[in-house]
C-alpha cells in the first residue's frame, strides 16, 4: 500500500488585492504554475503577488473540507485564518 501524501490548502493574494484558495501536494510547485499562467483560469485574470499561507492535511479529502470552510469565509475573515497557518517560507 502506497503511502499517502500531505496535502496542502494554500492562500494567494491576487495584484487587485483579491486572496484565492486552492489545494496542492507542493504548494511551491503549484504558486510558480500560477505566476507561469498555467492552471486556473482565475489566477490569469487576477495574477497572483504572494503564496500568503500553507496549511498541511493528511489527505485530499481533509484538504479540500478545510479548502470549502476557507472559501465561505469573508476576505477579512481569510486574511485573519492566513495569519494562523504555517507561513509559506515553511510549509510543514
Amino acid at each position: 500500500m502506497a503511502a499517502s501524501k500531505t496535502w496542502y490548502v494554500y492562500l494567494i493574494e491576487c495584484s487587485d488585492g483579491c486572496l484565492y484558495t486552492g489545494i496542492t501536494v507542493d504548494p511551491a510547485a503549484r504558486f510558480k504554475a500560477h505566476l507561469e499562467g498555467r492552471g486556473a483560469r482565475y489566477m490569469r485574470l487576477h495574477p497572483p503577488v504572494r503564496l500568503l499561507a500553507t496549511e498541511a492535511h493528511a489527505d485530499r479529502s481533509a484538504a479540500s473540507k478545510a479548502e470549502y470552510r476557507i472559501k465561505q469565509l469573508s476576505a477579512a475573515e481569510k486574511r485573519a485564518y492566513a495569519a494562523g497557518m504555517t507561513t509559506a517560507a515553511s510549509p510543514s
